[in-house]
This record gives C-alpha cells, sequence and structure tokens, in this order.
C-alpha cells in the first residue's frame, strides 16, 4: 500500500470562517481528521462522508493523547495509505509543536504540508478591538509563552530584555501565571500603569475582555474568575478597546442558536446568524425526500398542458417539482398556466427558472394567497397544488368551495431527521443554547418527538423560542412549548428580525 499525506493545518483562532482556503480544502479531502478543541467543530461539517474523526482534546492541565501518541497517530493513519489532515487551533507554528509532528513524519518518509491559520494571538486582541500594533502607541510586537513554570531554575524568557524592550507583549496561555508575569515585568522596568487586557475565548460566542493595569490585574482576574484559554495583551495599545471594539457589539453576540431546518435549508439562516455575531448550532429535523407514491404527481405532470392554475406554496415543492419533470421529460413549456407562489422565497425560486409570478401574497401563507386571488379565480378552473405530503388542506379546501377544479400532488414526502440529537441534548443540558429556530410546524413536532423521554420543561429552561410565524407558534404552544417571539414578516429575515429586537 503507498503512503498517504498528512497537512498539519492551522484551523484559527475560534471563528469557524477564519481558516484559510488552503486549509479548508484539506478537510474537504481528509480521510482522517485528528483534531483538538481549539478548533472549531463546524469546520468539521465540511468533511466528507465516512471520514475519520480522531480527537486528541490537549487541555493544559490535561492531555487525552500525549505528544508522542498524536505524533504516531499521524504516522500510523498515513502509512494506512490516508490523506491526513491535522487541525490545530491558531496557527500550527506558534506554539503548536507543528515542528516536532513534521520531523517524526520526515523519520518515516510520509510527505506532508504545513498549512498557516490565523493565530489567535494576534485574532483575539482584533475581535476585542486592540490592533497590536498601533504608529502613535509602538512599533515592536513580541509573543511569548505564559505557560512556563515559575519554579523553573532557569527561565527560556529573558524578562530583564522583554520587559521594556517592545511595545506591545503577547502571552499564550499565561492567565494560570499571571502574577509571575507581572512580577517579572514590573521588577525589570515595566510600569505598573501598563494597561493590559485579557482576551478569553476571542473569536467566539462565549469571547469574554478583562482590561486592566499591571498593577490590578491579577486581582481582577480572580475577581471575574476569568480562565484558560486566554491571550494576554500588554501595551499601550490596549487603550484602544474602548474606541475600537466591534465583535461584541454585533446584535447576536453572545447567543448559540439551535437551527431545526432541514439541511439543505440551513446554510442560509445560519450564515445570517454568523453575521450577526450568534453562532449557530444545527440539528436539522426534517428531511425531504422524493413521495413514496409518485403516481399522482407524474399524472398531473402529464397534464400540464390542462391547468389553468399551479400554485406553488413551496421553495421546496418548485424544486421537487422540477426534479420530478425532468425525470420524466416532459418540457415545462406545455404548462399555460398562471402562476401563484406563496411568498419571496418560492417566487424567486420559479423566476430563477425563468417563469413569470402572476400573484405573490402580502401575507406569505395560504390565507394570503387566497385574499390576493380573490376576484382573480373563475369557478370551473383547474387548479394544480404541487406540495408536501404534510401540507395543511386550507388552501385545497378554500379552493374547491369557490368552486375550482383542484388536483393535489404530493412533489415530496417529509420525515424526521434528528442525526445529531446526543450532542444537541449535551448542548440543552448544559445550558449552552440560548435560542431555538423553528421554521416550520413539522420541525416543532419533529423537536418535541425527539426529545421523547426529556422533561422538556426543564431541558429549555431560559431559552427563548422564535418562530417564523403564527401557524408554526400555533403548533409549538399545542405542544407545550412556550414561544417567545412570532416574526410577522414570515420570513427567515423576519424570523431574524424578531431575535434582534428581543
Amino acid at each position: 500500500m503507498s503512503k498517504g499525506k498528512v497537512y498539519l493545518v492551522g484551523a484559527g483562532p475560534g471563528d469557524p470562517k477564519l481558516i484559510t482556503v488552503r486549509g479548508l480544502e484539506t478537510i474537504k479531502i481528509a480521510d482522517c481528521i485528528v483534531y483538538d478543541r481549539l478548533a472549531s467543530p463546524r469546520l468539521l461539517t465540511h468533511a466528507k462522508p465516512g471520514v475519520e474523526l480522531i480527537y486528541c482534546g490537549k487541555l493544559p492541565d490535561r492531555h487525552t493523547l500525549t505528544q508522542e501518541e498524536i505524533n504516531q497517530v499521524l504516522v500510523d493513519k498515513a502509512l494506512e495509505g490516508k490523506i491526513v489532515t491535522r487541525l490545530k487551533g491558531g496557527d500550527p507554528s506558534i506554539f503548536g509543536r507543528v515542528g516536532e509532528e513534521a520531523e517524526e513524519l520526515v523519520k518515516h518518509e510520509i510527505p506532508f504540508e504545513i498549512v498557516p491559520g490565523i493565530t489567535s494571538g494576534i485574532a483575539a486582541p482584533a475581535y476585542a478591538g486592540i490592533p497590536v500594533t498601533h504608529r502613535d502607541f509602538n512599533s515592536s510586537l513580541a509573543i511569548v509563552t505564559g505557560h512556563e513554570r515559575p519554579d523553573k531554575t532557569v527561565s527560556s524568557v529573558n524578562w530583564e530584555k522583554l520587559a521594556t524592550a517592545v511595545g506591545t507583549i503577547i502571552f499564550y496561555m499565561g492567565v494560570g501565571n499571571l502574577p509571575f508575569i507581572r512580577e517579572q515585568l514590573i521588577k525589570h522596568g515595566r510600569s505598573p500603569q501598563t494597561p493590559v487586557a485579557l482576551v478569553r475565548w476571542g473569536t467566539t460566542i462565549d469571547q469574554e475582555t478583562l482590561v486592566g493595569t499591571l498593577e490590578d490585574i491579577v486581582e481582577k482576574r480572580e475577581a471575574a474568575g476569568l480562565s484558560n484559554p486566554a491571550i494576554i495583551i500588554v501595551g499601550e495599545v490596549v487603550e484602544l478597546r474602548d474606541k475600537l471594539q466591534w465583535f461584541e457589539k454585533k446584535p447576536l453576540f453572545g447567543k448559540r442558536i439551535l437551527v431545526t431546518r432541514a439541511r439543505s435549508q440551513a446554510s442560509e439562516l445560519s450564515e445570517q446568524i454568523a453575521e450577526l455575531g450568534g453562532e449557530p448550532f444545527e440539528f436539522p429535523l426534517v428531511k425531504m425526500v422524493s413521495p413514496e407514491d409518485s403516481k399522482p404527481l407524474d399524472d398531473a405532470i402529464h397534464q400540464l398542458g390542462s391547468f389553468d392554475w399551479v400554485m406553488f406554496t413551496s421553495a421546496n415543492g418548485v424544486a421537487f417539482f422540477f426534479k420530478r419533470l425532468r425525470e420524466l421529460g416532459v418540457d415545462i413549456r406545455t404548462m399555460r398556466a398562471k402562476i401563484a407562489a406563496v411568498g419571496p422565497k418560492t417566487a424567486a425560486v420559479l423566476e430563477e427558472k425563468g417563469l413569470t409570478v402572476e400573484v405573490l401574497p402580502g401575507e406569505f401563507r395560504a390565507e394570503g394567497l387566497l385574499d390576493t386571488l380573490q376576484g382573480q379565480l373563475k369557478p370551473g378552473e383547474r387548479v394544480l397544488l404541487p406540495r408536501a405530503d404534510i401540507a395543511r388542506e386550507t388552501l385545497p379546501k378554500a379552493l374547491r368551495e369557490l368552486g375550482l377544479d383542484v388536483t393535489e400532488a404530493d412533489t415530496y414526502d417529509t420525515l424526521i431527521d434528528a442525526e445529531n440529537i446526543a450532542e444537541t441534548l449535551e448542548l440543552l443540558q448544559e445550558g449552552a443554547i440560548h435560542i431555538i429556530t423553528f421554521t416550520s410546524s413539522s420541525t416543532v413536532k419533529n423537536f418535541v418527538q425527539a426529545m421523547q423521554g426529556h422533561d422538556l420543561t426543564q431541558l429549555l429552561s431560559g431559552v427563548k423560542i422564535a418562530c417564523i410565524g403564527p401557524i408554526t407558534a400555533d403548533t409549538a404552544r399545542s405542544l407545550g412549548l412556550a414561544v417567545d417571539w412570532v416574526a410577522t414578516d414570515y420570513t427567515i429575515q423576519g424570523l431574524l428580525d424578531v431575535i434582534k429586537q428581543g
């Protein structure tokens, strides 16, 4: 068997969007990913199906795997012919021990590549509003390990020169040694009034920033209970935080939000949550599949030219309708009907396919569509409703009452999908989820079903619930959930707006 290859990759400081393009490529092609706790778990969602995941979970006071064991894992997996991606928090060359891992690979003649990453010593201060250099404050920067033991006979840090030689000093993983660091800097000439900042879990929603001076930072840290992982910034640039902090001002900063949409739809909501400073956690509860019985849909498609109206009630309905159209080899030009769409997203998908939507309601649900259609419908007209198997009967019932000939055809079946329930439960039990979003009645029903056997009142204590519209909210309430926010504009943007206002 030929040898594989190992990529030693800097995963960035925590925000998954801060990984490099090359780093993301190595995740996508990997057969095996070896990762630690400082690499965002959201990066793993880009891995291909069937990838082997190995967590090496290094902590300052505990090692799940020793460095030697990690080295051996990289060698063993590569010798199996696998492409191995070693994800390391920040940059692998800055206190990441990449040299030791690379040396081991060289010893076994295993090809490797080092992919630099954004180091936390630069990124965490930036997200806290502290540029590590500024021409009005400093022209030099030092990066130092803060993890040295105070009882070492000989320090590898030359404190006498370090204390006053550079404008800004960045200490990694030094919170536990903060009293020793303060003592050495002041002892060797740094002013006790020098500004200091501690940034914990920088670039993530758990980011905490504590500001003080060398004189009082130890006492402030003890009072705040702030611990590793944290970056320590010493220097006048810390004064810029009051003016330049930006990340912590984002409207959803500090919020971890459960996204329950289908996996194929979750990215839009997740991306916007992240843009607003929150952290989306995807718990897909719905998956759409082609209908088990496609005969009603096939019959309708073969008679497409006989309908006066085709009314689409979801973007998914459009996608599956056209999928079946292609499979049957039916030309869309046989359709002469007027087209109605229940909402702007559905209309946009239709317009992307070159179709003109003649009716779009002001209220994005069946009732709104009916109100808009009043006066345009004539008794005896044929209407095709391509939609989900679980769609409400409101629209077809009302159309029939108006004297129209209605054909309902399921374009897709909706099934429960609760693949990562264990991780979701753990986050809820830890109180790490702050908001749950529901974008349809089916996501609510499936959530309650997935949580059977658990006390929902206790599990959701302190958790806010946001629903995309009144129908979804009514479903949630009927199942015993307390709804905090209901969007008045029944779109993803409307849902985000009501969460921001809350």
